[in-house]
């Protein structure tokens, strides 16, 4: 059978994503989720168009196990001769890697080194790689970085205002995440709202339990809200994003926390969960606002005031606004974060279309918007098919070379 196919792996500490793609098409031959790795009830889930979904026990329950699994399936289902390539998502690329990279011993090694400024997700990222590397050893694999989208921020955009020497010594600086989600989305609007490639403006929204703003100039990330770490910029799910670290040291004092405290804090007790005192998932605080809960409706006040102030800010480093973009889990789907958010942005000439906005869930993208102004839309991300056409890329440019 023709080698076609790119297997898109996201591995974390505890779990395996994966998908098998054509990177022509938008919806995955065969996808799932292995699950509780390292755990007695590891398990692994398959989905596919054609069938209902196909759990199953994994034996050891590590992450070699789950990839075992995996190409069983693909073996059951006639389709391992048909993989080509494998694309793995690696959180950070640091200012070593500006596009994705063929997985060499090099590239691997950069990755390790990067480990420090992602110690959660590139170490668990390597873990997939190397099992991959030993169950699929014939296949060329690629490493596509969450912040390579990011690498053409300029100085003034990435550069942090204290001592230089941590940036030349350290790393410092602002990288930037979400990039894959971002350029998919990027391109998907020129397309869809027929823009001139090589001159347009779009802010992207991807929103979800982390959220990020990027300003995208003719194609070209200028400026984003995360920063050297996802914390940075917006309020999510139970991340702070922006705040005064003074307020952060005065916590500290008065609570005798810890750093390492301080930082569990803001990624995992803060942003909606932490105001809210509630919940992390915005469907949740949707309906217990319409209840009249004070919590909830605050943390979504607070959601939207952010968001609003950052799609603003971040408009002001393009030449020119032709559209919002709003994507990911939330921006897909919360008719109540749209409206919120657009009734925010009049100032931007824009102008919520209250009838279109509250169809476009589930799926479906659109506008959402009227009046002459810049135009708010919803375009759904699709960072698994993203993966799978720059693997598709560069694994070409190899075999070309």
């Amino acid at each position: 059978m023709r080698s076609s196919l790119i297997l898109v792996i996201n591995c974390g500490s505890s779990s395996i994503k994966f998908a098998v793609m054509q990177p022509c098409q938008d919806s995955p031959v065969l996808s799932g989720l292995a699950e509780c790795i390292g755990l007695q009830d590891a398990r692994i889930t398959f989905k596919s168009p054609q069938t209902d979904k196909k759990t199953v026990a994994l034996t050891t329950g590590d992450h070699k196990d789950a990839l075992n699994a995996l190409v069983q399936e693909l073996r059951d289902r006639a389709l391992i001769d048909s993989i080509g390539a494998i694309g793995h998502r690696v959180a950070q690329g640091g200012s070593v890697f500006a596009e994705s990279a063929l997985i060499t011993p090099t590239t691997i090694a950069k990755i390790e080194e990067l480990a420090t400024l992602a110690p959660l997700h590139n170490p668990a990222n390597l873990q997939g790689i190397h099992c991959a590397l030993e169950v699929f050893p014939t296949l060329l694999q690629v490493a596509v970085f969450d912040t390579s989208f990011h690498q053409t921020l300029t100085p003034a955009a990435y550069t942090y205002a204290v001592p230089h020497k941590y940036l030349r010594e350290h790393q410092v600086r602002r990288f930037g995440f979400h990039g894959t989600s971002h350029k998919y989305v990027a391109n998907e609007a020129v397309k869809m709202l027929g823009l001139n490639p090589d001159d347009h403006g779009l802010v992207v929204a991807h929103l979800g339990n982390g959220s990020s703003v990027c300003a995208v100039k003719n194609g070209i990330s200028v400026d984003t809200s995360m920063g050297m770490t996802p914390l940075e910029g917006l309020v999510m799910g139970t991340r702070s994003g922006d705040i005064d670290f003074a307020a952060v040291a005065y916590i500290g004092k008065v609570t005798n926390k810890s750093m390492a405290d301080l930082e569990q804090m803001l990624n995992k007790e803060s942003g909606l969960l932490g105001i809210s005192e509630l919940s992390s998932d915005c469907r949740t605080l949707g309906e217990a606002r319409k209840a009249g809960h004070a919590g909830a409706s605050l943390a979504i006040d607070v959601f939207v005031h952010r968001l609003a102030r950052h799609i603003g800010a971040h408009a002001m480093s393009l030449d020119r606004l032709d559209a919002i973009i709003f994507t990911g889990g939330i921006g897909e789907n919360s008719t109540l974060i749209r409206e919120l958010t657009i009734n925010h942005l009049k100032v931007l000439g824009i102008e919520l279309d209250s009838d279109q906005n509250n169809q476009l869930y589930g799926g479906r993208s659109g506008v959402v918007s009227r009046g002459e102004g810049p135009v708010a839309v919803v375009i759904n991300t699709n960072e698994e098919k993203m993966i799978a056409l720059d693997t598709d890329r560069i694994v070409k440019r190899a075999k070309t070379a």
